[in-house]
């Protein structure tokens, strides 16, 4: 028991360590599952379905309870006199009730045709849905890089401030042994304290873009979270994968199927009914007493002519499919400008880094010259200082140039459709 307690006090700072990372695919997929938006999915789900079933129950038959009870100023008289009989009129105080039972027999497809437009509304609510979700990628993306970034810069600072460190010792050693005068350790102790101010700022905008970033994915992230740095592959060849372009094809289809419901409304449609009730008179006029009756039968209903209302309807469909395939034209536009700028700022950030990695070497070359200096007591700490600045700055424009170059590769293959394909 005794091994297990020290092996569990072993593994458990290691455990604790792996939960505390992220990488950018788990924020998006994170953002799609939690924020707000995402929950409509199964709202439309279920609305779809219901407005599917709703239309379905046309098949069904219809039950009507119908009853009247009226009082006429005048009635049916017959003008005949006959010998030996009375024909008495109506009553002017008349009763009726019935129980009136309707099924649908032939519609020409009208009911399965109104299922289809509603179940193609349902697949566009819901490709808008995904096309508004996938626009939350960029900012996903925007802000774990920023995260990203800090890190780095965190990282360049602590090597800064170990080294400086390192520096300020030697100096303090050469004040002891007289080889140096006593203010030479003063200029680092100076930049030492920068650094705990850079540090300090540096949490504060690492811990507001964390706040951020856990608000829309919907998980709370600590400080000491550790964001994985993704990696990118480019293909060129992929087809791109937009939300936008399966919805403007959605939107196509909801069209045709709205096209064929109005042609399939110009079809004959037949019922077949019953009705069985009990009034005063029945069917009878002439039988003034309560009685019983029924009937049944079938119904016709065909709108011959509709003054090409029909016709009407069709072309503003044809017109509203029109304008879909412009929406999709222009979207296919500034979707290629928008690619084509991202291209150019990949193209000119890569060169830039190509110069960050030629001019570090040196600066090092000249940082290490100045700390061989400055243990010889040749120059000051200020002066050392200056070049290690200008060595640090480098590293940290390396390091800029490289997360802005990951940032505008993730934000391209977003941009196309193709990331994570």
């Amino acid at each position: 028991m005794k091994r297990i307690l020290i092996l569990l006090i072993i593994l458990l700072p290691n455990i604790t360590a792996a939960q505390e990372t992220i990488t950018l695919d788990e924020c998006f997929d994170l953002v799609a599952k939690n924020y707000p938006l995402a929950k409509q999915s199964v709202l439309l789900d279920e609305r779809s379905r219901l407005d599917i079933e709703a239309i379905n129950k046309g098949k069904l038959p219809k039950l009507d309870v119908n009853a009247q009870a009226s009082y006429q100023s005048d009635v049916t008289m017959v003008p005949i006199v006959i010998p030996g009989e009375t024909i008495e009129p109506p009553n002017n105080d008349q009763y009726r009730a019935t129980l009136d039972v309707s099924q649908l027999v032939y519609n020409g497809g009208l009911t399965d045709a109104s299922a289809k437009v509603a179940e193609a509304k349902g697949k566009v609510s819901q490709q808008e849905v995904e096309v508004n979700l996938y626009g939350l990628k960029n900012q996903v993306n925007q802000l774990y890089l920023s995260v990203l970034l800090v890190q780095d810069k965190q990282a360049l600072l602590g090597a800064v401030e170990r080294q400086l460190q390192a520096r300020l010792e030697e100096v303090r050693a050469g004040v002891k042994y007289g080889s140096l005068l006593p203010t030479s350790g003063d200029a680092l102790e100076v930049e030492l304290l920068k650094i705990k101010q850079n540090r300090s700022e540096l949490d504060f905008s690492k811990s507001d873009l964390l706040k951020r970033l856990s608000l829309l994915i919907g998980r709370e992230l600590n400080k000491d979270i550790k964001l994985q740095r993704p990696e990118v592959f480019i293909n060129p060849e992929k087809e791109p994968g937009r939300p936008e372009l399966m919805l403007f094809q959605l939107q196509k289809e909801q069209v045709d199927l709205s096209t064929e419901l109005l042609s399939k409304s110009k079809l004959p449609k037949i019922n077949a009914f019953a009705q069985g009730g009990y009034g005063n008179p029945g069917l009878n006029m002439l039988d003034n007493t309560f009685n019983s009756f029924y009937m049944a039968g079938l119904r016709l209903n065909w709108n011959v002519f509709d003054w090409n209302k029909t016709k009407t309807e069709k072309q503003s469909l044809q017109i509203n499919k029109e304008i879909i395939d412009s929406q999709k034209k222009t979207f296919e536009i500034n979707n290629s400008l928008e690619l084509v700028n991202l291209q150019s700022e990949i193209d000119k950030i890569r060169e830039l880094i190509s110069y960050d990695e030629a001019i570090i070497p040196l600066r090092d070359k000249m940082a290490r010259t100045a700390e061989s200096q400055l243990k010889n007591g040749v120059i000051t700490s200020s002066a050392y200082i200056t070049e290690f600045t200008n060595l640090y700055e480098a590293k940290n424009t390396l390091a800029l140039h490289k997360t802005q170059m990951l940032l505008k590769q993730i934000q391209y293959q977003i941009e196309k459709g193709t990331y994570g394909k």
